[in-house]
């Protein structure tokens, strides 16, 4: 693939819904060579997402299923059960570093897409060292962290997530599902949350929330946390409000 050397903004029609195989949707890129900070927290509260250089927000007209939602760090209560997760990893080694590619990160990724194609019937090819790059390692400005989770010196997590002053944004996180009972997906969410109490970052930008959905809905479970209401371009206001599920429903 060619690499592009000037930024760049563009929208493409009727492309084929990442999370319903029935519909198709409109999506806003911004391929972005040296985003900064200010920037890239810019569009984070206006519900862009990251994956290397690209930027990206759905502008779908006819549908509004995916919510952009970020939890509230400062009233987030661990429950009972997350702190018994947390508990049960208190001998998983972590290491929060640059964005990096080797064989034990492919081989992980390749591992964890190939069981949640059979569990959950994602499409899913092989990935190559330059798409990972792309995705996961291009881009890695101030603000890009890997967190590297180990168990007996095995490689059994990874998180990529972008660290600035006012967010934290959880970009992907892949895992060993032989690991299972250490529930390593869960776990490496709460670290972020511990981490945001931590460095007094107020928000955690967990992406496109749809209720209900196979393989968005988890993340309703948490609370508190605020949704977008309105999708606005870049140089006008966006509202939060925080999540009640008494009252907002969805469908």
């Amino acid at each position: 693939m060619q690499k592009l050397h000037e930024d760049i903004e563009f929208v493409e029609h009727k492309r084929e819904c990442s999370y319903f195989p029935n519909l198709l949707s409109d999506m806003r890129y911004r391929y972005i060579n040296k985003c900064s900070t200010d920037d890239y927290q810019n569009m984070l509260v206006h519900g862009w997402r990251r994956f290397g250089k690209m930027h990206f927000v759905p502008e779908c007209e006819t549908c509004t299923k995916c919510i952009s939602m970020r939890i509230c760090v400062k009233d987030y209560k661990f429950s009972s059960s997350e702190k018994r997760v947390l508990a049960k990893n208190k001998d998983t080694k972590m290491f929060i570093q640059n964005p990096t590619l080797s064989i034990d990160h492919l081989k992980l990724y390749d591992k964890y897409h190939a069981y949640m194609h059979a569990k959950k019937n994602w499409s899913y090819v092989p990935i190559d060292p330059a798409e990972y790059n792309r995705s996961y390692v291009e881009g890695k400005l101030s603000f890009a962290r890997e967190i590297l989770y180990v168990r007996e010196e095995k490689l059994v997590g990874v998180a990529i997530s972008d660290i600035l002053p006012k967010s934290i944004s959880s970009i992907y996180c892949y895992y060993d599902h032989d690991y299972d009972k250490y529930s390593i997906g869960k776990y490496s969410i709460l670290i972020q949350i511990k981490i945001a109490k931590e460095l007094n970052i107020p928000y955690i930008y967990l992406g496109y929330w749809i209720k209900d959905h196979l393989s968005m809905g988890y993340k309703e479970n948490y609370q508190p946390f605020e949704i977008l209401v309105n999708r606005s371009s870049l140089n006008k206001m966006s509202f939060w409000k925080k999540y009640d599920p008494k009252i907002d429903s969805f469908s």
